[in-house]
C-alpha cells in the first residue's frame, strides 16, 4: 500500500535524498578511518573493572537490604509493654 504524493512534494524529497547521500569530496569518510570500530585493550580493562565494581555494589546492597526490617511500624506488643512500664514507673514516682 503506497501513498501517492503530490508532484510538488516529490522534488524536495528527491533533492534532499541526493544531498544526504553525497560523499565528502576530500575523501573524509565521516570519521570512519582505518581505526573506526576497533577497541583497545585499555577499553576492555575499563569494562572489566566496571563489571567488578557493579558486582561488589550489588553484594553490598544485598547485605544492607537483608538488615532492613519487614515493617517500620512499631509492633503493638512492644507499645503495650512500654505503656505498662511507664505507668508503673509513674506510680513509684508519686509515692516517693
Amino acid at each position: 500500500m503506497s501513498v501517492a504524493l503530490p508532484s510538488f512534494a516529490v522534488l524536495p524529497l528527491t533533492s534532499a535524498a541526493l544531498v544526504f547521500t553525497q560523499q565528502q569530496p576530500d575523501g573524509d569518510k565521516g570519521g570512519q578511518g582505518e581505526d573506526f570500530g576497533k577497541s583497545s585493550p585499555v577499553g576492555l580493562l575499563v569494562l572489566i573493572l566496571f563489571l567488578i565494581a557493579v558486582a561488589f555494589l550489588v553484594r553490598s546492597m544485598t547485605k544492607h537490604l537483608k538488615r532492613v526490617p519487614e515493617s517500620f511500624d512499631k509492633p503493638e506488643e512492644t507499645s503495650d509493654e512500654t505503656a505498662e512500664s511507664s505507668a508503673s514507673s509513674e506510680k513509684t514516682d508519686h509515692k516517693a
